[in-house]
């Protein structure tokens, strides 16, 4: 028997489809929506259809835009559980499509909540896709122990002296797991969607008593993601320079933390919250628990690719970006029992096994640098 029937919105994507995999697995019934965009599916091999042939056959398919009047509500027939991942993702490109960002993030998920509050669905459990990115600058500790604080993030001026690493009142600050407690100070447009996005949710599915859970996401990697898309995840983006005999290139220093988190680990989470009967409103950090430092990425992946390519640091700051930030894991588990089980060496190790496989990519870095320097958001 159907443990329920669950809507995926971006279920043809990087994550989407894992979590499809994940919960048909679990004896869901699944449908797809998705608009299928040629940035996201560019690199993947297409049916007959244009689906991307790594999405399981039995889930039923709906090819279409939420944006797009009816499609979201008709989509909703016999379905019980919602998990809403479509989103415009990166965060240098939405600082210069502001538009198309607050589009397709904030107003989709307006769509959506409006149809849900007309109350003609059977829709019992939500997860929503957030992002770490909402919180600014992770938690930080001034060195020799002291209090965790939430320092506002770094000025222009100290940028422009390549000065990194934050301090406050004079003092150091040493970067430590962020926990979800801390102050949502996001730095960009996706920032500030993925921040509204979540409360938009949350707010409304208590307003109509459906459990809905926001998953922060931290920096997801794994097979599917889109090589070819300049504004992915930077694992992708690395591969697909050193694919192309490039340099990855590393803004700043390189030396900044980043908690990178495989994508099975994340489809896994989001069935986790899905197939659960806790009565929940509330986010949580899905996450590895574990810091690494972009030059340590650039540097396994070059040795796992095979390529004596060093990466390139710019000594360039991007608008948006922050300096340190990796999970506090401890509530996901807390509540859910959910705990990350791919180590990271030998996760990165099975994306390049996937990335030997896949179609080439086409490296578009040249031309998103050119769009944020045009838009004057590099420093």
């Amino acid at each position: 028997m159907s443990r329920g029937h669950v809507l995926v919105t971006g279920g043809a994507g990087f994550i989407g489809s894992h979590l499809v995999d994940r919960l048909l697995a679990r004896g869901f019934r699944v449908t797809v929506l998705d608009c299928l965009l040629p940035l996201v599916h560019g690199d993947a091999e297409m049916d007959a259809e244009g689906w991307p042939v790594y999405l399981d056959r039995r889930a039923r398919r709906i090819r279409g835009n939420i944006l797009d009047d009816g499609v979201f509500e008709a989509s909703l027939s016999g379905i019980t559980h919602l998990a809403h991942l479509a989103a415009s993702v990166g965060v240098g490109q939405s600082m210069t499509n502001i538009v198309d960002y607050t589009r397709n993030n904030t107003l989709a998920a307006a769509v959506i909540l409006e149809v849900l509050s007309r109350g003609n669905h059977r829709v019992r459990r939500i997860a929503v896709a957030s992002s770490m990115s909402i919180y600014g600058e992770g938690q930080y500790r001034q060195d020799g122990g002291g209090a965790v604080v939430a320092p506002p993030m770094r000025t222009r001026a100290q940028l422009e002296a390549r000065d990194w690493e934050l301090s406050l009142g004079g003092r150091r600050l040493e970067p430590v797991p962020t926990s979800e407690d801390k102050p949502l100070r996001p730095a960009s447009i996706y920032a500030v969607n993925k921040r509204d996005h979540e409360e938009m949710f949350l707010s409304v599915g208590a307003a109509l008593d459906i459990p809905t859970v926001a998953l922060r996401l931290f920096n997801a990697y794994g097979s599917r993601q889109a090589l070819s898309n300049p504004y992915t995840g930077v694992a992708a983006i690395f591969i697909s320079r050193l694919l192309n005999d490039q340099p990855p290139l590393v803004f700043e220093d390189g030396e900044q933390k980043r908690d990178f988190v495989h994508v099975l680990d994340v489809a896994d989470a989001f069935a986790t919250v899905l197939d659960s009967d806790r009565p929940c409103f509330d986010a949580y950090n899905v996450g590895s628990g574990r810091s690494v430092t972009v030059n340590e990425i650039a540097r396994l992946l070059a040795r796992l690719l095979r390529k004596n390519i060093a990466p390139e640091i710019l000594n360039r700051y991007r608008v948006g970006d922050i300096r340190h930030c990796f999970a506090d894991i401890t509530r996901l588990e807390r509540d859910f029992g959910f705990r990350p089980s791919r180590d990271f060496e030998t996760g990165m190790a099975e994306l390049i096994d996937w990335v030997a496989k896949a179609r080439k990519p086409v490296d578009r870095t040249a031309q998103s640098l050119a769009e944020l320097r045009s838009g004057r958001l590099i420093v």
